[in-house]
């Protein structure tokens, strides 16, 4: 045979890897290891963490149905909540009693094996899931025993389980429309609240994406401001009712910002702006304070300003004042709103650089197309060297009182010839 020639081997039997063979699936004899861990150690949650973390069950494979007896005590049928064939053990979440004491040991149990075992996170995803897409197969009692669970599995800050598993589920339109949800989500919201705040639920329903559609939960009947406003009022939750207020409230804000800049952009007839903004104020029931602050933001966010030139801008402003004026007149119908003007040009004043030094010519233009009465501005002038009373750390929240004095000095000159016509008058 040439030194070239390899030799080979004839009849050679390849053999199968015992990997590639798939042992059959038996949940049910899983399921009944796992209750039979339960029964031996008499329902001693410690204990049953403790044989489980020492068993050599296969939870990689059988991690579904390790969480079905952990819930319901046994397996349930595949697609359902229904128990299925098997034994069955009586210390699951679904036995207990309707309260945090009963299951939050449930809860510490999970979070112990899931630290040992942390792959079993997607299991317990997977059974949450089908469970809550599941509700009205569910007793009423039940779902109020899920409804605490789930609160304090995030309440307990149980690792890894996202928001949107438990939120995105219960969006069913069958459990909506059954009003299933809703007892469910009162009942979550109360028993997370009592150990965490209201911004750690709003945080989870960002998380969830739920923050911003939480009348998504109300049956279309009942799914209005007032309908969340009246539910949550009855089951105790007011701080929760107060934020959804504040939230619609900015939006409504928003919207007509977002109106009142396209018209203004557009060079919309001064008559149908004004229009606009009194539908919209009778629409949102918004207050007066709030509407002049929007139309002084966007009058000014409409001007084109330059980077340095302080004579432009000084003119770009007052044009728009006086271009404007008269959008302004109608709204500042007080003399309580004109001193709200005047704030609100101070703070916008203090807080863009650009505008610092056109103070006192904005007030000039203003007074002198009516928005603003001599009364309101020396009514301003007076408090505004009062640090205590025109304090911009109460206004805006930045100012020191030493910048107000910097506004009202540069008012000086104005006031002193308003108090000189005033005499000679």
């Amino acid at each position: 045979m040439s030194s070239k020639e390899r030799p080979t081997l004839g009849g050679t039997r390849i053999k199968t890897r015992k990997r590639n063979i798939a042992a059959p699936l038996d949940p049910a004899t899983f399921a009944d290891a796992v209750v039979q861990i339960y029964v031996d150690n008499a329902g001693d949650l410690e204990l049953v963490a403790k044989s489980i973390e020492s068993s050599d069950l296969n939870f990689s494979r059988y991690g579904d149905t390790f969480f079905e007896v952990v819930f319901t005590g046994g397996r349930t049928q595949p697609g359902t909540t229904k128990p299925d064939e098997g034994e069955r053990h009586p210390y699951s979440v679904i036995d207990c009693e309707p309260n945090r004491v009963a299951i939050l040991p449930s809860v510490i149990y999970i979070q112990k094996i899931l630290r040992r075992r942390p792959f079993l996170i997607k299991n317990l995803e997977n059974v949450m899931r089908r469970f809550l897409q599941s509700l009205e197969l569910f007793e009423e009692n039940e779902r109020k025993k899920l409804a605490i669970f789930t609160a304090l599995t995030f309440s307990q800050k149980l690792s890894g389980l996202p928001p949107e598993t438990v939120f995105q589920p219960l969006l069913k339109d069958n459990l909506v429309a059954k009003g299933l949800v809703l007892p469910f989500i009162t009942d979550f919201f109360k028993e997370y609240l009592v150990d965490n705040s209201l911004d750690d639920l709003i945080s989870i329903l960002k998380r969830g994406k739920m923050e911003d559609n939480l009348l998504d939960f109300f049956p279309s009947a009942k799914r209005s401001a007032e309908g969340f406003s009246e539910h949550f009022t009855k089951e105790g939750l007011v701080p929760l009712v107060e934020y959804n207020e504040k939230k619609i409230f900015e939006v409504k804000l928003k919207e007509m910002k977002t109106a009142l800049t396209t018209q203004i952009a557009d060079n919309t007839d001064i008559s149908e702006v004004i229009e606009t903004v009194k539908q919209r104020v009778k629409d949102a029931k918004l207050p007066d304070v709030e509407v002049v602050r929007i139309l002084w933001d966007v009058l000014m966010d409409a001007v084109q300003w330059s980077g340095k030139n302080q004579q432009q801008n000084a003119n770009s402003a007052l044009r728009q004042v006086k271009a404007w004026a008269k959008l302004l007149n109608t709204f500042c119908t007080n003399g309580k709103l004109e001193l709200e003007l005047m704030y609100k040009v101070q703070i916008q004043c203090y807080e863009d650089a650009k505008l610092m030094k056109l103070f006192p010519e904005i007030v000039r233009s203003l007074y002198d197309q009516d928005v603003l009465a001599e009364d309101t501005i020396l009514l301003w002038f007076r408090k505004g060297t009062n640090s205590k009373g025109r304090d911009m750390e109460q206004k805006a929240k930045k100012a020191s009182s030493q910048t107000v004095q910097t506004f009202v000095k540069a008012l000086e000159p104005f006031v002193n010839w308003l108090e000189e016509a005033e005499e000679e008058e």
